[in-house]
């Protein structure tokens, strides 16, 4: 059974940090390339950072860049996502999305609450 559970979400102030992890299985974790997207309320779903299925390379959303990191474990089938630097515009459901390198399937998780707020 394929799953995608997300962690780490939660209430933090403006300039502050989070974690997120997302736990992969029941499938080949390394040959999906791993991404972070986020959805605030009453706007689309925007992507926000996304790896390779080796983790050579990363791409990030413009509004994140500098300040989100993501990376993944392939031995622990894991991928993270650090922000730091929180401003209230990012808050949001944040979701994570595994993409098949060789084909079309692609994954979901359940999504965790992000909310960044004084």
């Amino acid at each position: 059974q394929v799953q995608l559970v997300e962690s780490g979400g939660g209430l933090v102030q403006p300039g502050g940090s989070l974690r997120l992890s997302c736990a992969a299985s029941g499938f080949t974790f390394s040959s999906y390339a791993m991404s972070w997207y986020r959805q605030a309320p009453g706007k689309e779903r925007e992507l926000v950072a996304g790896i390779t299925s080796a983790g050579w390379r990363t791409n990030y959303a413009d509004s994140v860049k500098g300040r989100f990191t993501i990376s993944r474990d392939n031995a622990k089938n894991t991928v993270y996502l650090q922000m730091n630097s929180l401003k209230p515009e990012d808050t949001g459901l944040y979701f994570c999305n595994a993409r098949y390198d060789y084909g079309l399937t692609e994954h979901w998780g359940q999504g965790t609450q992000v909310t960044v707020s004084s």
